[in-house]
């Protein structure tokens, strides 16, 4: 290999490693502390690391620094301020000082705030995150950081997300000691995000205006192959593709992402990438420079990178898989079964901790993969259904019934695979099979959530998932207070039992495709949000405000604010489809429509004047399709556009976003039936864009 990829591997970040060289000793440890307590950062170590951290990104020619954000938008925010500080005499130095690493101030007021903030309350701060890297990348040093509003109300993913995170350190530290295990100091949640994409030819993605303004076709006929032969899943890499995956995870590397696989996806021009698990806060920064990189490396390939949750019609979309566990500072994965699950304690009080908080906050499980672009994707069959369950598997579920049953549990003997031919290797089958339509499965010693879609920030659904298990947590800790060593595992099961009783509703090992499982967790009374206005309203209801606001991730303002702020980017979503909707039928599609149809008809009138007894019936019959088709179009282009104007004078977010789910995406839908059979009956050499046979399987 002509690249020493060790060497490579983090060379553009400012890690504990070069820390440890570039840090004087004192200094370091204090940041340590820091790091690892959450104990403040005095101003002289801040200064001290802003001098190394500059002086490292120089040498790696840097010229610029940014605080790094993650706002209320969903992607991330920048302002590169340069470290050239006058001296006088036209000369200048390269400074860089503790108060700007730790302390920045971009524009608070052109942020999404859902109301925290006035347009003319401009005043925000992002701080900095010292638990994540900072990174050097376009010769800009990048430091991670938090952003608040001059009041101090989280304007953005990554505050709540570090809170979550601390609310759980400190419940389930709390419990740990509880259960004996006094050595444990801290518990920390992991990630790793699974991340599909497509990739299409760049020239053919700038010709079509719904992919360049919506991130997704609006319109487009089935090509004659989509991914019925389920001949791309796991295919070879075709050359243009492969050198494009080889440069991202250099690319990634680099920036200390640790890209780990990569192969083909199920449908045709899409693909995956997947990490190793890191802390939670780092895996969603990583997460997010993933998506950026892709779109950044695809541009040199003369690719587009699709990140949409659901970009063409008839195949399968993108997810976002959310590998989460729990671990702590000894090196204890809580998620563990070990040899004997149904006898280790800590494993079965966390599982069910797991498993009570999924039942009880189901509904902000849904709410955090929420989006105008998933709800296309969530209950297809290619991704977990809208209802949320838990896959146990065999092993694990049976585990759970002992503990209800006050029953001995059992583990089954490790079976060796058997495949017919004595020439392959033996090895042992895993305990359960996977089940790919659970929306929040058990993965060995981890839960795969499979909703998110691929566009979102995993903030989000981790900030849920941290939050509720914290209040599980703190409720089986409460429960177990005070109890004497010699009862702790008697008055373990029997909490335990309760709560599986009570909450096992929530687990479903089987198909969640089926219509017959929609039936089903209707009577168990599970909720089936199938879209984000039916899903919103529970995040404000009381049991869930106080969750949040118990625990110190939000306050009440903080939750309004977002719950406005989810609102308005889904009737903005679609109202910028609509748009370019109409747009696209008016000027791409209707002209050769009436142009093909005007050609039709020349092609019958002088088959008919060079032989009259010629029949043109074919021809008459196509003109009256193609007719009809354009005066539905014209009909509904005028509809669609009427009702999107209607949509903007609704002024409760609540109700503008139902309108735009009920009124405009369903005309959208509807209008896309007719667009997508004329498109099929007129030759392409008549549209002025590409169609998806070249979208698909022109890379």
């Amino acid at each position: 290999m002509s690249k020493n990829i060790p060497e490579l591997y983090g060379s553009l970040v400012f890690n504990d490693k070069i820390m440890r060289n570039k840090l004087p000793k004192d200094v370091y440890n204090a940041l340590q502390k820091t790091i690892q307590t959450g104990t403040h950062l005095e101003l002289d170590v801040a200064n001290a690391v802003a001098v190394a951290m500059k002086e490292w990104a120089v040498e790696n020619g840097a010229t610029h620094f940014t605080h790094w954000f993650q706002p209320m938008t969903g992607i991330t925010a920048e302002k590169h301020d340069s470290f050239i500080t006058p001296t006088g005499g036209g000369e200048i130095i390269m400074d860089f000082s503790g108060k700007e690493l730790v302390k920045g101030e971009p524009d608070a007021s052109s942020f999404p705030s859902g109301g925290l903030r006035a347009t003319f309350e401009a005043r925000g701060y992002t701080a900095w995150d010292p638990t994540s890297y900072a990174f050097i990348k376009d010769q800009t040093l990048y430091i991670p950081t938090a952003f608040c509003s001059y009041t101090g109300e989280a304007l953005d993913k990554k505050t709540p997300l570090l809170r979550s995170m601390e609310a759980l350190n400190k419940e389930a530290t709390r419990l740990l000691h509880i259960l004996g295990h006094d050595e444990v100091k801290s518990v920390n949640t992991t990630v790793g995000p699974e991340q599909e994409y497509f990739l299409i030819d760049k020239a053919l993605y700038r010709a079509r205006k719904d992919l360049v303004f919506c991130g997704r076709t609006l319109i487009g006929a089935a090509p004659p192959k989509g991914q019925e032969m389920e001949d791309h899943y796991f295919g070879v890499l075709k050359p243009r593709v492969s050198a494009y995956m080889h440069e991202l995870d250099e690319e990634l590397w680099k920036l200390g992402v640790p890209a780990k696989t990569k192969h083909n996806e199920v449908a045709p021009a899409q693909h995956e990438l997947a990490p190793v698990y890191d802390t939670t806060n780092v895996a969603v920064d990583h997460n997010q420079l993933t998506m950026e990189m892709m779109k950044k490396v695809a541009d040199k390939h003369d690719l587009a990178c699709l990140i949409h949750e659901k970009p063409f019609e008839g195949i399968n979309g993108s997810g976002k898989h959310n590998n989460w566990s729990i671990s702590t500072d000894t090196g204890l994965n809580l998620l563990d079964p070990g040899k004997n699950p149904g006898s280790n304690l800590v494993f079965l009080v966390f599982l069910t901790a797991v498993i009570k908080a999924v039942d009880e906050y189901a509904d902000l499980m849904r709410i955090s993969v929420a989006s105008a672009g998933n709800d296309h994707r969530l209950g297809a069959n290619e991704a977990p259904p809208a209802i949320v369950s838990i896959f146990l598997g065999d092993e694990i579920n049976r585990v759970v019934e002992s503990l209800e049953q006050d029953s001995e549990f059992h583990n089954h003997a490790q079976v060796q695979m058997e495949t017919g031919a004595h020439v392959l290797p033996h090895f042992m089958k895993d305990n359960t099979d996977r089940n790919r339509t659970s929306p929040f499965a058990f993965t060995g010693n981890k839960f795969e959530f499979r909703m998110p879609g691929s566009s979102l920030s995993v903030a989000g659904p981790n900030i849920v998932l941290n939050t509720a298990v914290a209040e599980e947590v703190r409720q089986f800790a409460d429960a177990l207070e005070g109890t004497p060593s010699e009862d702790m595992e008697k008055a373990v099961r029997k909490l335990l039992k309760k709560a599986i009783s009570d909450h096992k509703r929530i687990i479903f090992n089987g198909n969640g495709y089926t219509d017959e499982w929609v039936e089903e967790a209707k009577r168990r009374g599970l909720y089936n949000l199938k879209a984000l206005p039916d899903a919103m309203p529970y995040f404000i209801a009381p049991k869930n405000v106080e969750l949040f606001t118990k625990h110190h991730i939000f306050t009440e303002g903080e939750i309004h604010a977002r719950y406005d702020i989810l609102l308005e980017n889904y009737s903005k979503a679609i109202h910028v489809e609509s748009k370019t909707m109409v747009e696209m039928l008016q000027k791409d599609l209707m002209p050769p429509l009436l142009a093909f149809t005007g050609d039709t008809a020349q092609a019958a009138a002088q088959k008919k004047a060079f032989a009259p007894s010629i029949s043109t019936a074919s021809e008459e019959k196509l003109v009256a399709e193609l007719s009809s088709l354009y005066d539905t179009l014209a009909a509904g282009v005028e509809k669609l556009a009427a009702d999107t104007a209607q949509a903007e004078h609704i002024s409760d977010p609540l109700e503008a976003a139902i309108y735009y789910c009920r009124t405009v995406l369903e005309q959208m839908n509807t209008l896309r039936v007719s667009a997508d059979k004329a498109e099929s009956l007129i030759p392409d050499t008549y549209l002025p864009y590409p169609t998806y046979d070249e979208l698909l399987f022109s890379v």
